[in-house]
């Protein structure tokens, strides 16, 4: 597939990270076709000679963003990249000087307290009470799709509550949002880390997190 004819091709400005958003039927690409399609768009070679690898480089599980075996960036290094599914939308970010994470998340007005106090500060569940209820849901699918990118982008690591992590909300932020509240696991590089939110068809939420 070509990125620039089959979906929505996006550079987030000043990061260097290239954004495909696809909207495939039944029969449309896979997660990998797409992600391979992309990467080759931004790095100049074949699709068909991209090697992604699902498995962790820390413990070999398959889990979190997929890795670039081949190609190598410009500089010798290795590409960032991930994907994210959700029906029939996906959504692949790579870049070459930062780690990304993709997070996509359905719209949903009933989530239930015990779900969002696991997935939510304190403070953002206070601020989300402050919205009626179809825009508390979209605010609160874009703030979980970030955290859900923010984990892919860290990889393999102690395990961080999300709900130890506060963030801006999206109506505050302008769709670029921050850290306001940290763990210790990020040090002191949690201020330099962003959320870009990304336009998905459908009752969707889509967010890119990139790592300072």
């Amino acid at each position: 597939m070509d990125v620039a004819t089959d979906g929505e091709l996006i550079e987030l400005e000043g990061s260097g990270v290239r954004v495909v958003v696809v909207a495939r039927g039944r029969r449309g690409p896979g997660a990998d076709t797409v992600l391979s399609a992309l990467v080759a768009h931004a790095s100049g070679v074949p699709a068909a000679d991209i090697e992604l690898v699902h498995a962790c480089t820390e413990c070999g599980a398959r889990h979190g963003r997929p890795s670039v075996v081949y190609p190598l960036t410009p500089s010798g290094g290795s590409w960032f990249a991930d994907v994210a599914v959700a029906g029939d939308a996906v959504v692949c970010a790579a870049a070459t000087r930062h780690p990304i994470g993709v997070g996509i998340e359905t719209v949903a007005l009933d989530t239930g307290a015990v779900i969002d106090e696991a997935a939510f500060h304190a403070t953002e569940r206070a601020a989300l009470d402050r919205f009626d209820a179809a825009s508390r849901a979209i605010a609160r699918a874009t703030l979980w799709a970030r955290k859900t990118a923010l984990l892919r982008a860290v990889g393999h690591t102690e395990f961080i509550e999300p709900s130890r992590l506060a963030l801006t909300l999206p109506s505050d932020d302008g769709g670029i949002g921050r850290i306001e509240r940290s763990v210790p696991e990020f040090g002191s590089g949690w201020r330099d880390i962003r959320f870009h939110d990304i336009e998905v068809p459908g009752n969707r939420s889509a967010s890119v997190a990139v790592l300072g």
